[in-house]
């Protein structure tokens, strides 16, 4: 990484820009009884919500700096990972002129996000197993390739990629790696953020909408270098989380054994469905997972997902994507739930 430069990615208009200074940036003791605030024209009656949300969301930073071990000028937060996404889109893809890297099948937002900024899409598909191709990869990169993502563990395969792998893109790549590891609680794999020092190109988004159970909260982190947070936090919204997805995850965040407690529950239940699957005739491939899901490969996966739908399952029919075809993935619900999905695909014929 030595030819590495941020500054030669980052857009020219978005170098110098001028962030926006909100009431709570000049004042940021906003949590003194004492004070009389009347300076963000707010409405002065107390109800919860009437007062703007802290723009750093310091609170909830330091919970998390604490349970990740990553300091709190390496974090910045988004209304949930599609948020901090698009912000790297904007702060480094030049519209018209730049490109992104992506590795199908993968998570659909990469390519949405590419195309709302108008920035082109360069694909190389997995391997059988889903693994990255280095040298595919490798070959695709021009001067003008900002960012690879990498799926890790992969939706929807499930499974984690290479360390190896990820190590040589990271070493041979001079735009930036973004890691995204929504799945990362799930898994035996170690997280990348305790590498981000020693990859100054390296970007990791993480979201409380699966282990931590807030999808209806809208929370992602981002996790990089402090040279590249301050860059996101110069052209994010002023107030992106909102003071009750705050409340909610510092709430949450509090109970981490709770958590870790869920989580063990979670992956118990995925390795029993595992098992019981394996006695589906019409399933024919279980893949390896990481994940609070699992794919399988079935002989007609439209037909199997109607005959689930008319039973009251709804899972996700993936045939329609790269190297996914007639295949089905099952979210790891609760027992009951597990039970019931089990009860249907031994009755359907």
């Amino acid at each position: 990484m030595g030819n590495f430069n941020i500054n030669n990615l980052v857009r020219e208009n978005i170098k110098n820009i001028k962030p926006y200074s909100s009431a709570r940036d000049e004042y940021k003791d906003a949590t003194s009884d004492q004070m009389v605030f009347l300076d963000a024209n707010e409405n002065p009656f107390e109800n919860g919500v009437n007062r703007y949300p802290d723009p750093q969301q310091h609170a909830v930073k330091d919970l998390l700096s604490k349970i990740k071990k990553v300091s709190k000028e390496n974090i910045l937060l988004g209304n949930g990972s599609d948020e901090v996404l698009d912000l790297l889109f904007r702060a480094f893809c030049e519209p018209k002129e730049d490109n992104i890297i992506t590795l199908p099948p993968t998570y659909g937002m990469y390519s949405v996000l590419a195309n709302i900024n108008n920035v082109e899409n360069k694909t190389v598909l997995l391997t059988q197993d889903f693994q990255p191709k280095v040298n595919q990869i490798l070959e695709k990169i021009n001067e003008n390739s900002k960012m690879l993502f990498l799926c890790s563990p992969n939706n929807p395969s499930g499974n984690s990629f290479s360390t190896k792998i990820i190590e040589e893109l990271l070493h041979k790549f001079n735009g930036f790696v973004i890691i995204d590891e929504a799945y990362i609680d799930f898994s035996e794999e170690k997280s990348w953020l305790a590498r981000l020092e020693e990859f100054p190109n390296l970007i990791v988004t993480q979201t409380l909408s699966k282990a931590y159970g807030l999808a209806g909260i809208r929370l992602g982190v981002c996790y990089a270098s402090p040279e590249i947070i301050k860059i996101l936090n110069n052209i994010k919204p002023p107030y992106n989380v909102n003071q009750l997805t705050q409340q909610k995850a510092i709430e949450r965040l509090q109970k981490v054994n709770e958590v870790q407690q869920e989580i063990i529950a979670i992956k118990n239940q995925r390795n029993q469905l595992i098992s019981n699957l394996k006695e589906i005739d019409f399933i024919k491939e279980i893949y390896p997972t990481d994940c609070n899901f699992v794919l399988v490969k079935v002989d007609d996966a439209t037909k199997r997902y109607n005959q689930l739908i008319a039973k009251g399952i709804v899972i996700r029919n993936r045939t329609t994507q790269p190297l996914c075809e007639n295949t089905l993935r099952f979210t790891i619900g609760t027992d009951v739930e597990n039970n019931r999905l089990l009860q249907a695909l031994t009755e359907i014929e």
